[in-house]
């Protein structure tokens, strides 16, 4: 691998953690009341996502759709077999609880996005139009509206999910 190409990747997974970790700054500063700055931290969200699509791009890493979906099933594989278990083993042996808990909802959830990307890779040709709803607690993807007593993963009432636009 070229050391381009290295810092390609080294800065798309800056610039994507950039973009997630300013829209939890704007969640937070939505509920302690400050809207414009809530905004700012969005804007700049949605700027570090303009910058890692470029890296990604630059570095010849989006492919065409299958290629896309097969990828994609074989990162959520990775997290729910091998990643996401270390991680639990790690946080339950230091004790740390509420982390190796979120962790197996992580786990949990990961597997289901690898079972959705797969059927919708296997019917890539003629696919089923579906809404997705996500559970905002442990991130559970479900096809069509939610209607459980309760998520399957976390527990979480109906009301913790939303439709995914």
């Amino acid at each position: 691998m070229s050391k381009t190409l290295d810092n390609l990747m080294e800065a798309f997974a800056g610039e994507s953690q950039a973009n997630r970790k300013y829209l939890a700054y704007a969640k937070q500063a939505e509920k302690e009341g400050h809207p414009q700055v809530a905004k700012l931290f969005r804007a700049a969200a949605d700027a570090e996502t303009i910058h890692a699509h470029g890296h990604l791009r630059n570095a010849g890493k989006i492919g065409d759709t299958l290629a896309n979906l097969k990828d994609a099933i074989a990162g959520e594989t990775h997290e729910f077999k091998n990643m996401y278990p270390a991680m639990i083993e790690v946080a339950e042996a230091e004790g740390e609880k509420v982390a190796a808990r979120y962790f197996g909802f992580a786990n949990k959830a990961e597997q289901v996005h690898a079972e959705l990307y797969q059927k919708m890779l296997d019917a890539i040709d003629n696919p089923v139009a579906v809404d997705y709803y996500n559970c905002s607690v442990c991130g559970y993807t479900h096809e069509g509206a939610f209607d459980g007593d309760k998520c399957p993963i976390c527990g979480a009432a109906p009301k913790a999910f939303y439709k995914v636009d």
